[in-house]
């Protein structure tokens, strides 16, 4: 790799971890000014409010990585371009796409960290920062993703249960219905259930079974039963972020776990695995559009192409935020959600290239 290489390549990185290095302590402090009130309030240990930022850390990191790119290729590009080292590059015969090779180096080295952070860092830091979110940020309020749960956990067992209560693992109105060849075997009812964790069993009050016979049903009651059950205690509260708390494998193996009960929420999960891979991509992207933009001088100098790569970094969010909220709620393609941005932002980062080669 020549001089050149090595001068844009250390610039891109420089800048780029630069930027997450600026950022990221004014979102701890922002997001610390806005909890410190409930971390208080609750008297959270000090190890488990460091071990919360630091999840925070990660989770805001990997959230606004492109964002963060592109405005800092913008920036060292820009510098560049109003220093006229560009044109110095450019008139020593040096072509724009032979220009454009380090910043391609350094994409795919930011990819190879998104592509890492995505699959395995991430999700525990999810994990961490949500759970830290229900154990004491919100101590004092009824915590129930989902108020009615009515799944299939295996080919003959389907349960009801509503108002699960994530952090007492306990829930109302619960049903079990055992269903074979079409017709119904048993059915379990009770008023409440709850995990009890230390003994990894159920514990369900107001118990009733009924057995279905030939000619008379044979019916079982009891105030309180503790029981096992062949489902987790997960099968009775899929939380919203289930699927950002799971590396790449154990994703895969839950929403095909999901699509055999006939999950609600499947969208939501598969749009989480395709943007595992479409992030990384979006890498490259948004490097070749904003060295397209930056790489000429302006007679406003770097606010302009600041100014423009700001519009164009907000509608990229835009459409990602528009296309995954249409796949969460709705029936569109959860693929096309996570790769439409790219395919037409990867359109415009072609017509780009092309206008700055001229």
């Amino acid at each position: 790799m020549k001089i050149l290489d090595w001068y844009i390549l250390k610039r891109y990185l420089f800048t780029f971890f630069m930027m997450l290095l600026l950022f990221i302590p004014i979102g701890i402090t922002v997001h610390l000014a806005e909890k410190i009130g409930k971390i208080l309030e609750n008297e959270v240990p000090f190890g488990a409010v460091m071990a919360y930022l630091l999840d925070f850390t990660i989770y805001f990191a990997h959230l606004l990585f492109p964002l963060f790119l592109f405005l800092s290729v913008i920036w060292f590009t820009s510098k560049l371009a109003n220093n006229t080292e560009i044109i110095a590059f450019l008139s020593s015969g040096v072509s724009f796409s032979r220009f454009l090779k380090p910043y391609l180096f350094g994409a795919f080295f930011v990819a190879i960290i998104a592509l890492i952070m995505g699959l395995y860092l991430a999700p525990k830091a999810s994990q961490g920062f949500n759970d830290f979110k229900y154990k004491y940020l919100n101590k004092h309020r009824k915590v129930a993703d989902n108020l009615n749960v009515f799944r299939q956990i295996n080919d003959n067992d389907f349960i009801y249960v509503s108002s699960f209560n994530l952090k007492k693992k306990e829930g109302s109105n619960f049903t079990l219905e055992h269903i074979k060849d079409n017709k119904l075997i048993y059915k379990i009812k009770a008023n409440s259930i709850k995990y009890i964790e230390s003994d990894t069993i159920y514990r369900l009050k107001n118990y009733e079974k009924r057995t279905i016979g030939e000619f008379d049903d044979i019916i079982e009651k009891e105030k309180r039963k503790d029981t096992l059950f062949s489902f987790d205690v997960d099968d009775l509260t899929p939380v919203i972020y289930a699927a950002e708390t799971k590396s790449y494998g154990e994703l895969k193996e839950f929403i095909a776990k999901e699509q055999k009960r006939g999950s609600s929420n499947i969208g939501r999960y598969q749009l989480v695995l395709f943007r595992k891979w479409s992030l990384p991509v979006s890498v490259f992207i948004l490097t070749i559009i904003a060295v397209a933009v930056s790489s000429i001088k302006r007679r406003g100098g770097m606010g302009v192409n600041l100014a423009v790569g700001i519009c164009i970094a907000m509608v990229f969010v835009f459409f990602d935020k528009i296309f995954g909220v249409m796949a969460e709620q709705s029936d569109f393609s959860p693929l096309i959600a996570a790769w439409f941005p790219n395919v037409i932002f990867g359109i415009l980062a072609i017509y780009l290239l092309r206008n700055a080669k001229r």
